[in-house]
């Protein structure tokens, strides 16, 4: 028992190159940082070995920190989490002035509750059917709630997410576009400066745009993941290969047009 809270409390998730979770480890050395909601360094893997990298500016002296949590979460939420598997009451700066939680709430509490239910009751599917069904609620859910919620509202935001992975794995490629144009702006507003997951978003979006023959719109999306991603992974990470990769494609496909 003693053993499993200990890997409880100090495992990493690991996840692959869209930032999906497949996995923990355990690695002694980074289970020694400390947590910050607003961490000034982030974790990426490539394959199981584990990376660390800053994303701004560290002073001499000052402490490494990474987020032990999803820091999208509301402020309440992250310290129940805090609380319940690592043991601490978080009182960093995002904590105590709690900015952005009336914006990550905003709209029509019954709608949003709603959602909330819809998106944590979504597993994994195994099949083209499963994914449909999800979509099919997604899209009820997205439509009937147009009016009752903002984009910026976090569980809208999951929705958008979860009806972006079922096009794309339905080979619906015009619709997950759709939805994935509208998870950029709330991604910016929550995923400010240098964030891995705003990265792979803008990533996906971009080859959804060139999928469908938009390169200049898909070259300058993916120009912006670059530059994220050249900090959270990288240059020699296999993401940004991939992502160099298309890139290049785009722009040799703009020189010939």
């Amino acid at each position: 028992f003693l053993l499993f809270l200990q890997v409880t409390c100090n495992c990493f998730t690991i996840s692959n190159g869209e930032m999906q979770d497949v996995g923990v480890g355990l690695y002694p050395s980074m289970s020694l940082l400390n947590h910050n909601c607003d961490p000034n360094c982030v974790i990426v893997f490539e394959g199981y070995q584990l990376l660390l990298r800053s994303v701004r500016e560290i002073q001499i002296g000052e402490e490494l920190t990474i987020s032990y949590v999803e820091s999208l979460m509301p402020t309440r939420e992250r310290q129940k989490q805090l609380k319940r598997q690592y043991c601490f009451q978080c009182d960093c700066l995002l904590c105590q002035d709690e900015e952005k939680d009336a914006e990550k709430l905003a709209g029509e509490e019954n709608a949003w509750k709603e959602v909330k239910d819809a998106v944590n009751e979504v597993r994994y599917p195994k099949s083209k059917e499963e994914w449909q069904q999800i979509l099919t609620r997604c899209q009820n859910l997205l439509s009937s709630n147009m009016e009752h919620l903002p984009d910026t509202n976090i569980y809208q935001l999951k929705m958008l997410d979860c009806a972006m992975d079922a096009c794309i794995n339905l080979g619906c490629w015009e619709e997950a576009l759709y939805y994935g144009s509208r998870t950029l702006g709330p991604y910016r507003l929550y995923y400010p400066g240098f964030h891995p997951l705003r990265a792979v978003q803008l990533m996906r979006v971009g080859k959804l745009q060139y999928a469908q023959d938009m390169f200049p719109q898909a070259l300058e999306t993916l120009k912006e993941a670059y530059n994220i991603l050249k900090v959270t992974h990288g240059t020699d990470h296999s993401l940004m290969q991939a992502l160099m990769e298309i890139k290049e494609q785009c722009e040799s496909i703009m020189r010939i047009q």
